[in-house]
Order: structure tokens, then sequence, then C-alpha cells
């Protein structure tokens, strides 16, 4: 059975192996799951500022499902992070909310959207591993076996890789928009699974 390392090594690969438009879809998806988990936090525990981030990662959906006109909103809410006090330089002596786990890979998948820079593929890929290894340090939570757990998100994502290339064809141009009919099927055949919590996909 292959190491989390191993897997964690396969998804690089894969990724390295996909379209820009492949790899924009996947960290999308990853900032969903990751989102979601956020939102599914009892009140207290979660994190205002990511929850704040949900209208622009459902734009994102939008855009990497072929939806142009997404971009004004993605650009409007990138824009506010970087007028906000989130965005800063003051390393550990700033708020450190845009580095929870959902928050930054909604930010870095924007950013590689609009600036077509960075790779937010692998960034939300070692974010969502992380956010597992936080969960496994925190508190009372314990694992009997914790590198299972983090070989389970890679699992996981190595499945939705799996998926999207199914689509690879049809997110070719996702990036130069698609037509309607196109988008609408994306939207059903990939959005659902990709953002489902269970990894049965």
């Amino acid at each position: 059975m292959a190491t989390w390392q191993e897997l964690e090594a396969e998804v690089v690969s894969r990724l390295a192996n996909a379209s820009a438009d492949e790899r924009q879809l996947f960290a999308v998806g990853v900032a969903e799951r990751l989102m979601r988990a956020q939102e599914a936090l009892p009140a207290d525990e979660q994190a205002e500022y990511a929850l704040s981030l949900r209208p622009m990662l459902n734009a994102l959906w939008e855009a990497a499902l072929g939806n142009t006109t997404a971009f004004g909103e993605i650009k409007h809410g990138l824009g506010e992070h970087l007028l906000s006090e989130y965005c800063h330089n003051d390393g550990q002596d700033g708020p450190g909310d845009a580095d929870e786990p959902a928050a930054a890979a909604v930010l870095y998948a924007a950013a590689a959207y609009l600036f077509g820079t960075g790779d937010p593929a692998s960034v939300a890929s070692s974010r969502a591993v992380e956010a597992v290894d936080e969960r496994l340090n925190t508190g009372d939570n314990y694992a009997d076996d914790p590198d299972g757990v983090l070989a389970a998100e890679l699992h996981r994502q190595l499945q939705d890789l799996d998926l999207i290339g199914r689509h690879s064809g049809s997110l070719r141009h996702a990036s130069q928009g698609l037509d309607i009919e196109t988008s609408t099927r994306l939207h059903r055949v990939l959005r659902i699974p990709l953002s489902s919590v269970d990894a049965g996909v």
C-alpha cells in the first residue's frame, strides 16, 4: 500500500501533466471541500473571514466551468482582500485569518485565475493535507492511523483528478468561455461530486 508521501508525489505528477483549466478546477474543488468543512464547524469555531469568501468561491466555480462573466466578481473579491487588513506583511504580528486553509485556497485560486500565475492546484492540494494534519493535532482529536488519514485525503484528490480527466476535452478551453449547454452539463457532472465531502465520487 502506498504511503501518503508517495500518494502526494503522484498528485504532484498528475497535476503537472494536467491542463491549466483542469488544475484550476481541481483547486476550486479542493477549496470547496475546505470551505464546507469550515461551514460545518460550530458557530463559535468558524473563521468569519473564510466564510466571507464564499461568494468569491461560487464565482470561481462559474469561471472554472466556462462562465467568463464571473471575472468581475472574482476581481472585486480579490481587490477587497488586497485592500483589507488581512493582506499584510507583518508576519505573526498581523491577522492570520487569510492563512486559514479554506481562505488561503480560495484566495490563491482567485489570484491564479485573474493573473495566470502560480499553481493554485498544488497550493490547494497541500493546504488540504495541512488541514487534515492540523485537525489530527488539535485538542482531543486522535487518530489510530494518522498516516492513513493523510493518505485518504490524497486518495480523494486522485479520485478528483480521475473525474476531471474524464472531461478534459470539454474543459480544455473553459477559461475562454464555454457555451451554456456545455457549462450546465459540467456543473452537473463535476461541481456536485467535486464538492462532496464524502470520497465516493
